[in-house]
């Protein structure tokens, strides 16, 4: 579990990431913060497009910013989103090969204000999800 300074640190830092998402279809703005193995926070948003499915949401946007950044290991996940959304399927299955199989992933979706609707694990939220070589975790 993620200590109340860290756990502050990174809903801070998803909140000021949603200012930021690009959402002028949706109006659903998104914000994620990642808190690497190294300690490092991880920010992402979303990112729409008029081609939808070129859209990018805020969970793997920060993800592939950590791997763009030489980090591999994802130790926690804040979402903030309006209404406490949860990271969709495609984000979790993308959050899945980051993890560490000794340190389980914490999800927590947290609405504007700090509010926490959600606090799990990813293993919980993605069940049997689809690993390297067959694992699954």
């Amino acid at each position: 579990m993620l200590s109340e300074e860290t756990l502050e640190r990174l809903v801070d830092a998803a909140i000021k990431a949603r200012l930021n998402a690009y959402a002028p279809y949706s109006n659903y703005c998104v914000g994620a913060a990642l808190l690497m193995a190294d300690g490092r926070i991880v920010t992402g948003c979303n990112v729409e497009n008029a081609s939808y499915g070129l859209s990018m949401c805020a969970e793997r946007s920060a993800v592939f910013a950590a791997a763009g950044a030489g980090s591999r290991t994802v130790h926690a996940c804040v979402v903030v989103t309006a209404d406490g959304g949860t990271p969709c399927g495609a984000c979790r299955q993308v959050l899945s090969e980051f993890h560490d199989d000794a340190h389980p992933m914490q999800i927590i979706a947290v609405t504007p204000d700090g509010t926490t609707v959600m606090n799990t694990w990813l293993r919980d939220l993605l069940p049997n999800g689809f690993g390297f070589g067959g694992r699954t975790f």
